[in-house]
């Protein structure tokens, strides 16, 4: 029987992996990063302080017996049995719990420090409003060929976007000229028939060819006034940082080399019109792909967002099914992580976005809400509780009084304290799955 010498096996073995280089592989393993890990263990601790904090200030008084915000906790939000006491001791710097001088029963209620972070967040929401306007408008054209998207699923990426929680007043019905508000005739309570559409008025003074441009267009045309003639390879790349620990192969590399220089459709235009049968068309189209959620990311406070609430602009933004392998597949320009929420969301970071796991270009919300971070990070052996318990006593008026105490606190100017300390975040990160 004939038998292919090694000579000829050797030859045939190197031209199939060459032939395999032609696209990115698929079904990677995930490399993990602790940089980005560590951020989302320090957005866990936040998410829970802010689902007690949110309840606490749904009541009156601002304040609620220990034993019954336990109950609401263990039932709603998944606190294990007596894990809502040892929380609220380990961040005194947030929640003060104290002996009610009537009931003779445990309270708790927030601390003027973080009540003035929940006031100082709400002025750095409300000064940047303008721009959370501007990143709506840029996530509608993002749906290319409709230009509108689900009011449910704008709902749940507002803190995402820095949008107020009166979006729909404050930004969308307060602005006619840029958004308009559709409802389905058909089922005109239903809050999945509510869409909120892009309006492009000729006399509203905006170039819309500047609402169509990528941030990574942004970042290789400063690349290419930096290097000039250079940068003439880098016209349809992206910036990519592989995790530490990430193997990269001779062949896999060729592959990126080629995957970056593949010419791509922008996320803002519409290609429904094009001929999408042939192989060139869909690499195309995989890559047109990661530039709509390369944008997406763009558009957050954060530069990051769950996989569940990308999933949920699937059908309008044109993105791939199974979405978490497409992103596996592009380590170099995301990172997935599965930290922060005992593994039930899916956080996916910008890569080019964060450095030694902070933002590259921090804004006023960004800063506003990390401080909430460093504020449960305090030691509580570092708590001075006299001076804390002074403060609590100048400062009770703003929990008591018949009214919400949310607004008490954001509008109290006798809680202001020259701390040197920043806001916290009072915005919530929703815990549930997109369907």
């Amino acid at each position: 029987m004939w038998r292919r010498s090694p000579i000829h096996l050797r030859q045939s073995f190197v031209a199939r992996s060459f032939s395999q280089s032609t696209s990115i592989p698929k079904n990677l393993q995930r490399v993990r990063d602790h940089g980005f890990d560590n951020v989302m263990e320090v957005e866990k601790k936040i998410r829970r302080a802010l689902h007690l904090q949110s309840y606490l200030l749904s009541q009156p008084s601002g304040s609620l017996p220990v034993s019954q915000l336990d109950v609401v906790a263990r039932r709603y939000h998944a606190f294990g049995p007596h894990e809502t006491g040892n929380f609220l001791l380990k961040h005194p710097h947030v929640f003060h719990v104290f002996d009610h001088p009537v009931q003779r029963r445990l309270w708790v209620r927030l601390t003027p420090r973080a009540a003035l972070r929940l006031r100082q967040e709400s002025d750095a929401v409300r000064s940047m409003l303008p721009d959370a306007v501007r990143r709506l408008r840029k996530l509608l054209l993002l749906a290319a060929r409709s230009r509108r998207l689900r009011l449910e699923h704008i709902r749940l990426v507002r803190h995402d976007l820095g949008l107020p929680d009166d979006f729909l007043q404050s930004v969308v019905l307060a602005n006619p000229s840029f958004f308009r508000l559709v409802v389905s005739s058909d089922f005109p309570d239903d809050p999945r028939a509510k869409y909120v559409e892009f309006v492009d008025e000729p006399d509203d003074g905006n170039d819309l060819a500047e609402f169509t441009m990528c941030a990574i267009e942004r970042t290789r045309e400063l690349q290419y006034r930096e290097r000039g003639a250079d940068a003439e390879d880098s016209r349809f790349a992206f910036l990519i940082n592989f995790p530490p620990g990430f193997k990269i192969g001779k062949y896999y590399r060729i592959a990126v080399w080629k995957w970056q220089r593949l010419p791509y459709w922008s996320p803002y235009e519409d290609v429904s019109g094009y001929d999408l049968r042939s192989l060139e068309a869909q690499r195309r189209m995989e890559k047109r792909m990661v530039a709509t959620i390369h944008e997406l990311l763009s558009l957050t406070v954060e530069k990051r967002m769950t996989m569940e609430r990308i999933a949920q602009f699937r059908q309008a933004m044109g993105l791939p099914k199974k979405l978490k392998a497409f992103l596996l597949q592009h380590q170099g320009i995301f990172y997935f992580s599965t930290r922060g929420n005992r593994g039930k969301l899916h956080t996916v970071f910008l890569r080019e976005a964060y450095r030694k796991g902070e933002l590259v270009e921090p804004n006023e919300l960004y800063l506003a809400r990390r401080k909430l971070g460093e504020l449960l990070l305090l030691s509580p052996k570092k708590a001075n509780l006299d001076r804390m318990l002074t403060s609590l006593g100048r400062g009770m008026d703003a929990f008591s009084g018949g009214s919400g105490a949310k607004s008490k606190l954001i509008g109290d100017e006798g809680e202001q304290r020259s701390e040197n300390e920043d806001s916290g975040s009072d915005s919530g990160v929703e815990s549930q799955f997109v369907d």
